[in-house]
């Protein structure tokens, strides 16, 4: 047999356009690293985020200047010195006062607009009533109206980018809306309509999802954890897993649909014809339905059953507390299936009143209670959950962002 039979086959070369798609990869990455690193640490020196980053000084450098020109950082005000001698490290950090990202969060009720800064920060808020009805068309062109309203006030600052959370099946891929039973929305092209309304780059993303994103960038419990679940209680219930800093989604973004899970001792029924789905359980308006029967309130808001058993209503309470247990049973399920590290609830007992909070723990069990935190923003969840689709690309792109050829909000239509 020749000796050249022998010979290794060698792969051919990557193309140019490969090893450039390669390099922009790189690159994009790298600067999403230090700014990650700007945020976490900041003001931070640049020999400091070359440390905590792995990359060379040089590399650093290069990032700084990249983002600072496009207005994310900026040079702290007060040169540092190490030990009081040598040249001075001069940190940087985010610049957090001229640019916003719009967010929008679409419940049944009512939609949430606000505005956020770099650090997640709600700047403006404002809730639109789906008092005129929930058709798609209505409610997309008042939340964008809504969204208008609030760079209206806020002159001196620039949108970045535009975030859409919703619950139901959110396909963030296309930007569509594709199922939401409650709302009864089905292919929504959410992305395209908000666009349109607004001219502003959008994203869009199921709640349970942006939430475990704004957890991983802004908030106090779970950043760090190399695994989070995040379960989201509302009118809708659903629940969002990430590890190593990425959020599971699934084909089409079918991840985190747990409506029709079956819940232990549960006697709700379903429209599904079962009994005891986890969402028909736990759902915000099988709260208000159970305290209406009881004579606790008169209304659909749950915040008014939160009010009655803050004034001392023993049934209030004891509806809140039955609910957190159930939610805590519903931890332990997915828990015992997915082993995260953290769980993050939403849930508006265990999130405002620490009884509910003790009763959803115990019900986990003691030897994995800790690892269950409420959310890091119990006064702005629906405000964050929008903001943090938006923040979540920045962060992750902050070199796509291009805010030089922004233009302004066009007029809404007439």
């Amino acid at each position: 047999m020749p000796s050249s039979s022998l010979a290794p086959v060698r792969p051919p070369a990557p193309s140019p356009a490969r090893r450039g798609a390669v390099d922009s990869d790189r690159l994009r990455t790298s600067a999403s690293v230090v700014l990650r690193s700007v945020l976490d640490h900041g003001p931070v020196a640049r020999s400091t985020v070359a440390r905590l980053t792995g990359l060379s000084p040089a590399s650093v450098t290069d990032h700084c200047a990249r983002l600072s020109a496009l207005g994310l950082i900026r040079e702290a005000p007060e040169p540092r010195r190490s030990n009081g001698v040598g040249r001075p490290h001069v940190p940087v950090d985010l610049d957090d006062s001229r640019f916003v990202v719009g967010g929008i969060h679409i419940a049944v009720p009512y939609t949430t607009v606000a505005l956020l800064d770099l650090r997640g920060r709600v700047v403006a808020e404002r809730r639109l009533s789906h008092d005129g009805g929930t058709e798609p068309d209505r409610v997309l062109a008042d939340a964008a109206a809504g969204l208008r309203a609030l760079l209206t006030d806020a002159p001196s600052r620039t949108p970045l980018t535009v975030g859409v959370a919703a619950g139901g099946w959110v396909d963030r891929d296309s930007g569509t809306i594709v199922d939401h039973p409650l709302l009864d929305w089905h292919d929504v092209p959410v992305r395209e309509v908000i666009a349109a309304h607004t001219g502003l780059p959008v994203h869009v993303d199921g709640h349970a999802r942006a939430l475990v994103n704004g957890e991983r960038l802004f908030g106090a419990a779970a950043r760090g954890s190399l695994s989070v679940l995040h379960l989201f209680v509302g009118n809708v219930v659903d629940a969002a897993f990430a590890t190593h800093d990425e959020v599971h989604h699934g084909p089409r973004s079918q991840a985190g649909s747990i409506a029709h899970l079956p819940l232990a001792g549960g006697t709700e029924p379903c429209d599904c014809g079962r009994t005891g789905c986890l969402q028909a359980e736990l759902s915000e308006r099988t709260l208000c339905r159970r305290a209406r029967e009881a004579g606790v309130i008169r209304t659909s808001n749950p915040m008014h059953v939160l009010a009655a058993a803050a004034d001392g209503d023993t049934t209030a309470v004891r509806l809140l507390l039955h609910r957190s247990l159930m939610t805590g049973r519903a931890v332990g399920l997915l828990l015992d299936v997915l082993n995260p590290d953290t769980v993050v609830v939403t849930e508006m007992g265990a999130v405002h009143r620490e009884d509910c909070l003790a009763a959803l723990r115990e019900e986990v069990g003691s030897d994995r209670a800790a690892a269950v935190v409420p959310t890091s923003f119990p006064d702005s969840v629906l405000a964050v959950a929008g903001g943090s689709v938006a923040l979540d690309v920045v962060y992750r792109d902050p070199l796509g962002m291009s805010p030089g050829r922004l233009r302004a909000l066009p007029p809404g239509p007439t």
